[in-house]
């Protein structure tokens, strides 16, 4: 499997030297879902902005299905399908007269146009709502019509941003069913997500991204078994106080069945096998120790504890509002 993404070395500076990507190099193989996961101002809108041309790197070389962007960002353009965080719908149109508009855009055949749409509005399940206007649409609905819009021109490569912030439950699982059906129709995906969950599910590979650097990348499965351990989460009593964080650290480190122990932002981190049997001997090295514990949980291997592992933080989802509406004629074009 060749790769249609190559990216090396990239870097994206904003005034006043702000360093929003520092040296990242990965790549994507055509056909696969590839997840970017990490949270709010990791980096992953600056990639891909930068991947579908719509922003200019600082340095570093991307090369797109064989083509430099720097070099023919024109061509890249007519093979990538792009849906924002920001849904690029016009609301005072109907969901096929949005389609239509995009096929006017990318000068699909005037034969071609009408069974083009019914095939995109079944697809994305919107058929029974194509004639109502796109202002009436749910959160969802919204969703959906603008993916169904970037996939007009029937890109090899499509960048969806984010695509289910902001949506309840069942439509975030509905839309990850239409993306499992997109790459099974051929199409590759680049998919930024702060979900861990959602990289979990759909991404053949991943990168995690914090703070501008790739911290960690494989497959779901791989980057899990990295772990090899179950994680007990503690927070002391006196949280903040370094001299006994230190020294229940120090206890810790001498336990038998402990592999690692690590800070996080809200305490310590415990890796070791069989979780569950280990937390009374926790509880009781902490007791003798007189280093008294306010909070313990206990997690098997998943992704949170793989960005845990890397960079000594849990990675929270902001909570944010239903998709919002960028202003027509800003989408994609």
């Amino acid at each position: 499997m060749d790769n249609i993404i190559e990216v090396k070395d990239l870097v994206k500076i904003y005034d006043p030297n702000i360093k929003a990507v520092d040296k990242i190099s990965f790549d994507v193989k055509r056909g696969e879902i590839f997840g970017f996961l990490g949270p709010n101002g990791a980096g992953k809108s600056t990639t891909i902005k930068i991947l579908t041309t719509l922003l200019k790197k600082t340095s570093g070389k991307v090369v797109v299905d064989g083509i430099d962007i720097d070099e023919n960002p024109g061509e890249v353009r007519k093979i990538i399908g792009y849906a924002a965080q920001e849904v690029g719908v016009d609301d005072d149109l109907t969901g096929r007269e949005n389609l239509k508009l995009q096929c006017s855009f990318y000068h699909i055949p005037r034969e071609k146009v009408n069974q083009k749409v019914d095939d995109l509005l079944k697809a994305l399940d919107l058929t029974e709502a194509a004639d109502r206007r796109a202002g009436t649409y749910s959160g969802g609905m919204r969703k959906r019509l603008d993916i169904a819009a970037a996939l007009i021109h029937e890109p090899k490569l499509m960048f969806l941003d984010e695509p289910t912030t902001g949506l309840d439950p069942q439509t975030r699982k509905a839309t990850w069913e239409y993306i499992k059906q997109l790459n099974k129709n051929g199409t590759t995906i680049f998919l930024t997500t702060q979900y861990m969950e959602e990289a979990d599910k759909l991404a053949d590979r991943l990168s995690i991204i914090d703070l501008g650097h790739i911290v960690a990348e494989g497959t779901p499965t791989s980057l899990k078994s990295e772990i090899a351990a179950d994680v007990v989460q503690i927070v002391l009593k006196e949280n903040g106080n370094r001299k006994i964080h230190e020294e229940a650290k120090s206890y810790l480190k001498r336990m038998s069945g402990i592999k690692e122990v690590k800070d996080y932002e809200d305490g310590i981190a415990v890796f070791g096998q069989n979780g569950s049997s280990l937390i009374p001997h926790i509880v009781r090295a902490l007791d003798t120790a007189k280093i008294g514990i306010d909070q313990l949980t206990l997690t098997g291997p998943t992704l949170d504890e793989v960005f845990l592992k890397h960079t000594g933080r849990k990675m929270r989802v902001e909570e944010v509002k239903p998709p919002g509406r960028t202003p027509w004629g800003m989408r994609r074009r």
